[in-house]
Parts: structure tokens; sequence; C-alpha cells
């Protein structure tokens, strides 16, 4: 085992995630429970800080912490197939697809709407008939 132990904050600062979200990630359980000092202070290792780092990217690329959680699973098990890891991967594209593509129709029936708006004194706006009627 190493020697070397981060407190929360050297952690938090060595992964790119806060404090607040190493307590979250070790109460929801991505994260195993910090040894503890006498006082009751976390301490942290490599590995975790490691751990902390993968689920910092995971969450970059959009995964959710029920995906993170399978991938770190991935990530443990040295005889996992590969074909796994890309299963998820194409799992989370599609959704990413999915979520795009109503972003865009969002992003159209707003420009529709924004475009029949006067955009003067009157007070009648199409925005807010529209959003009345839904």
């Amino acid at each position: 085992m190493n020697d070397t132990y981060f407190n929360i904050g050297e952690a938090a600062k060595a992964s790119g995630v806060t404090a607040k979200m190493v307590r979250h990630y070790e109460a929801i359980g991505l994260l195993p429970p910090a040894r503890r000092t006498e006082a009751g202070y976390r301490l942290y290792g490599d590995d975790d800080v490691r751990m902390l780092q993968f689920i910092h990217r995971g969450r970059a690329l959009g995964f959710s912490l029920d995906q993170i959680a399978d991938l770190l699973a991935l990530w443990r098990d040295k005889h996992r197939a590969s074909a796994d890891v890309r299963r998820l991967a194409l799992e989370h594209i599609a959704e990413l697809d999915r979520k795009i593509a109503e972003l865009e129709a969002m992003k159209r029936t707003l420009a529709t709407l924004a475009s029949s708006c006067h955009g003067d004194a009157r007070s009648d706006c199409p925005i807010l008939d529209d959003l009345a009627a839904h």
C-alpha cells in the first residue's frame, strides 16, 4: 500500500473536484470510505485521488453517476472485456445524440417565436402567448 495520504482539501485539489463532492461520492459509494486520523479527519491515498480524477473526467463527458459506477467497476476488473466498456460508451453517445436533437428542436422553436415577436413597445408577445398556451 502507498504511504502518501492527502487530506480532503488536497485530494479535492489534486483531482479537480470540490471537497463537498468528495464527501458526496464517498456517501453514495462511488468512493470507498476514507481512512481516518485519530481526530476523525479523512485521509485519501493515491488510488483514491486517481478514482476521483476518473469520476471527474466521467462527469465532464456527461456520464451519469450510475454510469460512472458501472465504468468504475469495469476499470477495477482487470478481466473485463473492452467490449463491455465500448457498449457503455456507445449507449452514452446515443443518449447524447437524443439530447442534442431535443436541444436543437427547442432552439428552432424559440427562434421561430423570437422572430414572430415585434420586440417593440406593444404588449402582445407571441413568446409569452406560447408559454401560456402550454
